[in-house]
């Protein structure tokens, strides 16, 4: 039983390509990209706060800011976080921002 043409990259060239390639079609890799690492970052920092036992008010205090900075530090879609605050972040929960950079 034949159910049409069979779909290949020629047809459809979503088809066997990378989701890389797909946002780069798109004019939208690094956004997307940036916004992934900054959702992860937020998961981490907050699952170091938990483990810890820390409240947000006291990490608040552990980086001499407000907890409505560290509610915006933690929302993993705000991505107009600086690296110097995500560092005072990890710091006050027990870690360190490592930040590589690697070939493309």
């Amino acid at each position: 039983m034949s159910r049409g043409p069979a779909m290949n990259r020629e047809t459809h060239p979503s088809v066997g390509g990378t989701l890389e390639d797909f946002l780069e079609g798109l004019g939208e890799r690094e956004e997307v990209y940036g916004a992934a690492i900054k959702r992860v970052l937020a998961w981490e920092i907050e699952n170091a706060r938990k483990q810890r036992s820390l409240t947000k008010s006291e990490m608040a205090t552990r980086m001499g800011t407000s907890r409505t900075q560290v509610k915006r530090i933690l929302d993993p879609h705000n991505v107009s976080v600086s690296l110097d605050t995500l560092e005072k972040a990890a710091r006050s929960v027990g870690k360190k921002l490592k930040i590589e950079l690697v070939d493309a």
